[in-house]
């Protein structure tokens, strides 16, 4: 063999081995954002399956509510089909964002029946309510930081990929589009500082 065959296999196999990092690295930075998603859905679950008994509850004192109540229960399952449709494919743009969409609407709907609890209250000493809220509460906090850890890790995965070399190969390895950030609705209304005014 001569020298020039030698480093010309050399340079392939390194090519070679490059690629096969690149291609590793993908993956395993996919499986951190899909892994981080699946921490949201069950988060998200826990949320969802706390809101019926939430409305149950407030049923017996709220009769005249009854469109706020049946708001809350209909955002809540749009945002358990939107849940369901992300959950099999966290790299879906356009399930991410029917599920952020979802959710800034049960959100929402859940505001309105809070100001609405907030004229009751009997509703608001009942022990259950109370209980129910607390974990609701604790609920939304976990959502939120299982929401910023899939953000952190669609971040690295997207900035691996749109790197160069990563960018010229990671087409041909299955990794042709950047993942979606979960964003909510209320996205632009959490970045706007409030208004104080005397």
């Amino acid at each position: 063999m001569t020298l020039t065959l030698i480093i010309i296999l050399a340079v392939i196999a390194a090519v070679v081995f490059y690629a096969i990092a690149i291609y590793n690295r993908l993956v395993s930075l996919r499986n951190r954002f899909q892994n981080a998603f699946s921490q949201i859905e069950v988060q998200l679950k826990r949320r969802h399956d706390l809101i019926p008994n939430l409305v149950e509850t407030a049923k017996g004192y709220l009769n005249h509510e009854r469109e706020t109540l049946q708001s809350v229960t209909e955002a809540r399952n749009t945002a358990v089909a939107g849940l369901k449709a992300a959950a099999a494919n966290p790299g879906s743009a356009k399930a991410i964002a029917d599920l952020g969409s979802a959710e800034g609407a049960l959100t929402q709907a859940m505001g309105r029946l809070n100001v609405v609890m907030e004229a009751y209250p009997d509703l608001k000493a009942s022990q259950n309510m109370q209980q129910l809220s607390e974990e609701l509460t604790s609920t939304e906090n976990k959502v939120a930081f299982a929401r910023q850890s899939f953000n952190d890790a669609v971040m690295h995965y997207n900035t691996y990929r749109q790197s160069f070399p990563q960018v010229a190969v990671a087409g041909m390895f299955g990794h042709g589009q950047d993942a979606s950030l979960l964003e909510f609705e209320d996205s632009a209304q959490i970045q706007v500082a409030p208004q104080v005014s005397f």
